[in-house]
């Protein structure tokens, strides 16, 4: 009763004017940040922090956090509409937004599950911080580098299935992944990796225009090669497509198909959120991966609501998750967390156990303005929609120059020099080529973002336990988290021992049909 006391008040200090003004301003840029490839929260969050110097802590905060919180609804726009992910925890949602809005030729319910996802994952995520929050970050900081590597070996076990039936090329495209990852400087001791003598390769494979580069321009060049029968299946669809809200409503039918997934990844997402250095990305992952483990109405990564779902509502509750220790403990649980943390010293604030005690009212009027955020995004995500689509009718010869542009310019803005541009192209051509040969990306990308945290992550529980293994066996929660990853992996071991035998005695069947039938001719 006292934290629904203590949300009344917050709810006092958002819905003055100019708190409300302030999160409508965060609403819509975050919208515009998410949407652009290559910004993100980070860059519009830093780029707006000086901006806010001189507001009330309370109206500052307000702003950014609707900026960070609506930037995860944005990014799902371009990954839908071009297969571009805005910010990297929207890559997910290209595998199944993409294909269902051109593939299925659902593009208008598409972004309205993304929405709805979205809301339903966000809402959950600002619950949980509301009533557990720093019960929550007192969790998450038991989360040591041992529980973290045993979190992210769970989630490493999904890739090699992730997309795609066959789990040889799954296995093969995330080494890939791996070794993509451990290219620049080691984290821990500073040594060169697979640098071959060139100073960019000192600082890694970017991100950014690498993601660009495999799922946008690599949908560039599969554009140009069908462009004739791309641009005839485009005009009739832009016949049929509703420009309208009504044309993009969900059925019942499709509200029931994304509702368990995005309630699932709803909690979990908080919980990531919650996790230290995990962030809205690792979140998204995890919740696609989770999804895969559950019977979707059509296949993952063919156009399904669900996949749509679970990515979109685990990346707005890890942003909602991720305030739990930034206002409770003062640890940043992302790179965005870590801005937002340097603004609250800035404005004279000391974030940490006391910070609930000594300004309630800048607090709770923080998490009162998630819940006002969310439904402002929501509000403005659906007013958009009509003119989202508008994008589907333009001609390929038009859109081809067009993604290219923002490819371009994504790559660019996220490393200042032409490395990101040169990146994005190769990485591009590659992710073609993946794709013409059935090779799935997605595991590549997922252990591309996953593997250098289980390196630090692991590296830095040998070195506290002086090479000792025993660390993942003696702390109770590493122990459990030891316990999951094992039984998944015997679990899929099972799982793929009846198809094999049914394999084998088929073959027999068709050895032993062929015998019966040579028999009479010899004869």
């Amino acid at each position: 009763m006292d934290n629904f006391r203590l949300l009344g008040q917050g709810f006092l200090v958002a819905l003055t004017p100019q708190n409300i003004g302030a999160a409508l301003l965060g609403a819509v840029l975050g919208l515009i940040v998410g949407a652009m490839p290559g910004i993100g929260s980070l860059a519009g969050v830093a780029l707006l922090l000086p901006l806010t110097y001189k507001f009330n802590p309370a109206t500052a905060i307000i702003m950014l956090g609707a900026l960070y919180y609506s930037n995860m609804y944005g990014g799902s726009f371009s990954a839908i509409l071009l297969n571009i992910p805005g910010d990297s925890p929207a890559v997910t949602t290209t595998l199944d937004g993409y294909p269902m809005a051109t593939k299925r030729k659902r593009p208008g319910q598409a972004l309205m599950t993304a929405n709805m996802a979205s809301f339903i994952g966000g809402t959950i995520g600002i619950l949980i911080l509301t009533f557990t929050g720093p019960g929550l970050a007192k969790l998450g900081i038991k989360f040591g580098p041992s529980e973290m590597t045993a979190v992210l070996l769970i989630a490493m076990t999904s890739i090699s299935w992730l997309v795609g039936e066959n789990p040889i090329k799954g296995l093969v495209i995330t080494a890939f992944g791996i070794l993509a990852a451990c290219i620049g400087m080691d984290t821990l001791s500073g040594a060169p990796r697979y640098d071959f003598g060139s100073m960019h390769l000192l600082g890694g494979i970017p991100f950014t225009p690498f993601v660009i580069g495999t799922v946008g321009f690599a949908q560039v060049i599969k554009l140009a090669n069908d462009r004739q029968k791309d641009d005839k299946e485009r005009s009739e669809n832009a016949v049929r497509t509703k420009l309208s809200i009504r044309g993009a409503l969900l059925t019942a039918h499709d509200f029931k198909r994304l509702l368990p997934p995005a309630i699932r990844s709803g909690l979990m997402g908080t919980f990531v959120g919650v996790l230290p250095g995990a962030g809205a990305t690792t979140g998204s992952f995890m919740g696609y991966a989770m999804q895969k483990k559950f019977k979707s109405e059509e296949p993952m990564g063919t156009g399904a609501i669900e996949g749509i779902a679970a990515s979109e509502a685990a990346n707005n509750a890890a942003a909602a998750g991720a305030f739990a220790p930034l206002l409770a403990l003062g640890i940043p649980g992302s790179g965005t967390g870590a801005v937002l943390l340097g603004g609250l010293m800035m404005w004279g604030l000391q974030p940490g156990p006391l910070l609930f005690q000594n300004d309630p009212d800048f607090c709770w009027g923080l998490i009162a303005s998630l819940f006002l955020s969310n439904l402002l995004t929501l509000a403005i995500a659906v007013a958009v929609i009509p003119f989202l689509l508008k994008i589907l009718s333009v001609p390929i010869k038009y859109m081809i120059p067009i993604i290219t542009v923002v490819c371009v310019v994504g790559a660019y803005s996220t490393s200042n020099s032409m490395y990101g541009v040169v990146v994005m192209f190769l990485s591009g051509i590659f992710g073609y080529l993946l794709d013409k040969n059935g090779f799935p990306s997605a595991p590549m990308l997922l252990a591309f973002v996953l593997s250098p945290l289980l390196e630090n992550n692991m590296r830095k529980a040998f070195i506290l336990s002086g090479g000792s293994v025993s660390i993942f066996f003696t702390r109770p929660i590493t122990l459990v988290l030891m316990v999951v990853f094992f039984g998944l992996i015997i679990a899929s071991l099972i799982k793929q021992m009846p198809s094999k035998r049914l394999t084998a005695s088929a073959k027999k069947g068709i050895a032993g049909d062929d015998a019966a039938s040579v028999k009479p001719s010899q004869q």
